[in-house]
């Protein structure tokens, strides 16, 4: 249990191996949730399509948003993009990147589900049976249907309890051909998709290595500044909260004060180690003693963050000794 806490903590610490390895969930579960989802072609060739491609793309666009949401840096690059400018320009080069990165990771769960359906093949046999050119699985010594007949038939090429037409085509051996088919359809996906990767992430650094630089270091600034900026206030609101209960039991302990009367010397202690643990927790509140006065800092840093110089404040430092 204490190796599975630690590795959790550490992926909580690193935001890329922790969203890398929400993506490798993803993909897993795209795959476990093909296996154990009973596909059902309708046999009827008015819907065999749609329903082929609805199984196939619908699923996908689901997995591909879902990406989205349990992707962390969604909401940051949204208030990135709707904040006002104010003492901090906004870089729409890191912005681009980060949703680039986010639009990658997004993309695994689909690609495996779509690579997956084509691997097993019932999908595409299923929207694309009717559509298919299976002439040369004709028995020649009859005569082919009309075409409207022979497109119901084919249509049931998928649903073996319902098929008819044994007397007429093969149906093993037109199964089998589509399924061939879509094997060869599904290698090639991957083949185009994984060409694709290797372009975006070996090649594009090569041409504007140091627009690269600067984008992937600034956007791991801006994750590691909301992160760093969440604690403050954890840490802020933990020591308001504690101070403000204290300040609210001492206003009503007029009981506990007679009390301590006859308690001199060990209520004394106690006392210097509560002051004590009050002048600690009000220098963690950093001069902000107010309601009003936090929600204007908060407010603040939503309108006109501050300005990226860690140098800013001792050039006003000394120019105010001068």
């Amino acid at each position: 249990m204490d190796k599975f806490r630690m590795m959790f903590q550490f992926l909580q610490a690193n935001q890329e191996s922790f969203m890398n390895g929400i993506c490798g969930i993803m993909a897993l579960a795209s795959a476990q949730l093909y296996s154990s989802f009973e596909f059902t072609c309708p046999c009827l060739p008015e819907y065999n399509l749609l329903y082929g491609l609805g199984v196939m793309f619908v699923p996908a666009v689901w997995l591909f948003m879902l990406g989205f949401v349990l992707n962390n840096n969604i909401s940051m690059v949204t208030e990135e993009w709707r904040r006002p400018a104010g003492a901090r320009t906004k870089d729409a080069r890191v912005l681009r990147y980060m949703v680039c990165s986010m639009t990658q990771r997004a993309l695994i769960a689909p690609t495996v589900w779509i690579a997956v359906s084509l691997m097993h093949g019932e999908i595409l046999l299923c929207a694309c049976s009717a559509a298919t050119d299976l002439r040369r699985f004709f028995n020649r010594s009859r005569a082919p249907p009309p075409d409207r007949e022979l497109a119901r038939l084919l249509a049931r090429i998928p649903c073996e309890n319902v098929f008819d037409a044994h007397g007429l085509i093969s149906r093993e051996a037109a199964t089998r051909y589509i399924r061939c088919m879509s094997q060869a359809f599904g290698w090639t996906f991957l083949l185009i998709i994984t060409l694709v990767a290797f372009m975006v992430r070996g090649i594009r650094p090569c041409f504007t290595q140091a627009a690269f630089l600067k984008s992937k270091y600034w956007s791991h600034y801006i994750d590691t500044e909301r992160r760093l900026f969440d604690e403050t206030c954890r840490e802020h609101a933990k020591s308001f909260a504690k101070i403000c209960i204290q300040q609210y039991f001492e206003g009503i302990s007029g009981d506990m004060v007679a009390f301590h009367k006859h308690h001199p010397q060990s209520e004394r202690k106690k006392e210097n180690k509560e002051e004590e643990k009050t002048a600690s927790e009000e220098e963690k509140l950093l001069g902000i003693h107010e309601q009003e006065d936090m929600n204007r800092v908060l407010w603040n840093w939503h309108t006109c963050k501050p300005p990226l110089s860690v140098h800013k404040r001792e050039k006003n430092e000394s120019t105010s000794e001068h």
